[in-house]
This record gives C-alpha cells, sequence and structure tokens, in this order.
C-alpha cells in the first residue's frame, strides 16, 4: 500500500500572513479536529449496534456479554497503541473514545472472556483467553493505475464460528495473485488441464472485457516500452518475449496512433501466444489478464481471527480521509476522491467560525457527507442458524491512501 506523509504547511508568524494562517482550512490529518469530530459527528450509537448483532436488545436469544467480550484497539498519537479494550455499552464506549482521542479505531475479534480481565484469567493456569468469533475479512488492493497504488476495500462478512484453517481455506479459494515464489516477476499461474468454472467466470464475463475495452487503452499499457515490457516479463519462453520486444523496437517510429498501439501490440502478442508454436504458453494470456485485473487479497487478514480491522468511520491519519462504507449495489460509481475529509468534507464551511468560539455552528452542520455514508450501513439481527454459512451481512469499507 502506498502511503504518503503529511505536507507541512508553512506557518507565518506575523502581519496579515498570521491572520490568514489562523483561519484557513488545512488539508489532511488535524487532531484539534478530531477532537470535535469523536464528539459530535462519529456514529457512536449506531458503530455499537453494528457490533452488538442484535445481542443489545432485552429478547431471550440476546448475548448480554457478547459485545463486552469484544476487542477494541486505539492508536494514540505518537503510535502508542492501546489495545485488549472492551466496552459493556456505547456509553462507555463513547467516553473512550472522546477521553483518548484515538487517531487509530482498530476492531478485534470476540473473545471467550472479557479482554481487559485477560490477565485475571491467565493467573488461573486454564487457557480460557482465546478469540471464538470475528468477521470474515476479504483486504482488497484495487490499483488506481499501473503506476499508482491506489486504495483498499474491504469486505466484512459477518459469519461466526469459522476457525482460522477453514478461514484460510475460504480465502485461498478466491486467491489467484500469489506474492513469493522462484519466478517474482509472475505473480499469476493458472494450472491445470481446465481452468476452475469461478476462473472461467470471472475471466469470461468481467476481467476480459475490463481488460481489453477499459484498461488497454486508459493505462497505455503499450504504449512505451517501461509499460509493454513489464507484460513481457510475465511471460515464461525468454525468446518470445525477446521477439516481441525486438518487434516492437523496430516500429516504434510507424504511423500506428497511440490510440490503436496498444490494440495493435495487444492482438500481436495473442497472436504470438496462441498460434500454438511455442509449448507451456497456452494459458499466458489468461495469466497477464489476471495479473491486471483480478482483485488481489491480503491473505493474513482473512487467515486469522485475531488480525485487527480498521473501524468504519475513522479517520486515516495520514490522508484525513474518513473509512466509509461502500453501497455494494454501485461499487463502479464509488469515486475515492469524493471521499470527505477531516477538515472539508465534514467541517466544510464552518470551520473558520468554529476556530473563533462558533462551535454551536458545527453542530447545527450535522455533517451531511459522513450522514450520506452512514445510511449505507444496514443493522440487523445475526442469524440463529449458521450451518450453511450464509453471508449474512457484506459491508464494503473504503480505506483512502491518496
Amino acid at each position: 500500500m502506498a502511503r504518503e506523509d503529511e505536507k507541512a504547511d508553512a506557518m507565518e508568524i506575523d502581519g496579515q500572513h498570521q491572520q490568514v494562517a489562523n483561519t484557513a482550512v488545512p488539508d489532511g490529518f488535524n487532531a484539534d479536529y478530531l477532537r470535535i469530530y469523536y464528539g459530535k459527528l462519529f456514529p457512536h450509537v449506531d458503530f455499537f449496534k453494528w457490533l452488538s448483532y442484535g445481542n443489545d436488545g432485552k429478547h431471550p436469544g440476546c448475548d448480554q456479554s457478547y459485545v463486552g467480550r469484544r476487542e477494541f484497539s486505539f492508536t494514540l498519537e505518537n503510535d502508542i497503541y492501546v489495545r485488549f479494550q472492551s466496552f459493556d455499552s456505547v456509553a462507555e464506549m463513547e467516553n473512550s473514545i472522546k477521553e483518548k482521542c484515538p487517531f487509530k479505531i482498530d476492531i478485534g475479534p470476540v473473545y471467550s472472556v472479557d479482554p481487559a480481565k485477560r490477565h485475571a484469567y491467565a493467573q488461573s493456569g486454564n487457557n480460557v483467553f482465546v478469540p471464538v468469533e470475528r468477521e470474515l475479512i476479504f483486504d482488497i488492493m484495487i490499483l488506481v493505475s499501473i503506476t499508482y497504488c491506489g486504495y483498499i476495500v474491504v469486505v466484512v462478512v459477518s459469519i461466526a464460528g469459522l476457525n482460522n484453517e477453514q478461514r484460510a481455506a475460504i480465502a485461498d479459494y478466491f486467491r489467484v495473485y500469489k506474492v513469493g515464489g522462484e519466478n517474482t516477476m509472475k505473480k499469476v499461474s493458472l494450472t491445470g488441464a481446465v481452468l476452475h468454472p469461478f476462473l472461467v467466470r470471472s475471466y469470461t464475463d468481467v476481467l476480459k472485457g475490463f481488460f481489453e475495452d477499459k484498461l488497454l487503452l486508459s493505462q497505455q499499457l503499450f504504449a512505451s516500452e517501461e509499460r509493454y515490457q513489464k507484460i513481457l516479463d510475465l511471460i515464461p519462453d525468454e525468446n518470445v518475449a525477446s521477439e516481441l520486444h525486438d518487434k516492437w523496437q523496430g516500429n516504434r517510429r510507424s504511423s500506428i496512433s497511440k490510440e490503436d498501439v496498444n490494440a495493435t501490440r495487444w492482438e500481436q502478442l495473442k497472436s504470438t501466444l496462441q498460434s500454438g508454436k511455442h509449448k507451456g504458453l497456452r494459458r499466458c494470456i489468461e495469466e497477464i489478464v489476471f495479473s491486471y485485473t483480478y482483485p488481489r487479497l491480503d491473505m493474513e487478514v482473512s487467515k486469522h481471527m485475531n488480525h485487527l480491522l480498521k473501524a468504519p468511520f475513522c479517520i486515516h491519519p495520514k490522508t484525513g480521509r474518513v473509512c466509509v462504507p461502500i453501497d455494494p449495489n454501485n461499487c463502479d460509481d464509488f469515486d475515492p476522491t469524493t471521499v470527505p475529509t477531516l477538515s472539508q468534507g465534514i467541517v466544510s464551511a464552518t470551520i473558520a467560525e468554529s476556530l473563533q468560539g462558533g462551535i454551536r455552528k458545527l453542530i447545527q452542520c450535522q455533517a451531511p457527507a459522513v450522514q450520506e455514508y452512514l445510511d449505507l450501513v444496514k443493522f440487523t439481527q445475526l442469524p440463529a442458524d449458521l450451518t450453511n454459512l450464509v453471508p449474512h451481512e457484506k459491508l464494503l469499507l473504503h480505506e483512502t491512501n491518496h
């Protein structure tokens, strides 16, 4: 993941420059505004209700200790970590967040006992402090361009009772892009006599068309030697890759337009690899398309129950953007650049007045930018029958890294 450091704002200390500095809206993360955000805008009640899964009510089937066994982790200023916190009520959680003003909030698993009292149980000699439940997480890296790392989308599927081995098996089923191995340049290897039906559907219904109709031209994948060399590196036969490289270098002064050169060279590559003259290359076209278009999963996040998950509606400590839910029915319409920031999208025009003491104006603002995303989150009771492992609730979270 690409991380950009905060840009330090220049500070003037005298004359007219001082007045401008006091009223300007700073970009990115700001600790003073974070305290206002937690105090007036953060959806404490809805956030707590979501994590309760119906266990905050008074019906006979609810587990009153459920939320109290969930771990909350705070990252404070100067990277001070406060782990294994637990809260029995929304009021207790809200007071702690307002008091500590964490730069980041992470959600841990539900443990067998209250995580805040784990040391007391450890002294008893029995290993009773173990994670027993956590959402199944798919941490997906979305590439904005071939030169820019992009942003993160986290899919949260509420499935209870899966152990680490079962989680790893499910995540591995979806994994195609693999890091490491002897050939570090090639990250996708589609083996076997036939592709798995899931991969066939992914390729024919989504990936192939997206690669050829959109990605090929928009990212100019074959427009320069630097870019097409990355594709040639995915071809295991060095002679074939060298042949194509020399061919493209030889006609680089041709009259083919920039729009056509990408499609032309892609067709030349496909014709060469699919000619049948070279052994071991029959899957190479599909592997190239999967390498550029298939989601890349962080396997460790999915496999381990005690892995922390960044909480929705907390603030990215570098960019100041809000970690927001995405409507799964309208993923294609989502624009990460429009996600509200702590200063611009949430406080907006009222910040200059609040700096001069007009905090009430901020309260009346009601943070419409945040409310838009809050409406996407649905809070329902977790079904009792989980034998079929049917996903109960899916929440897509966005974390902006630019």
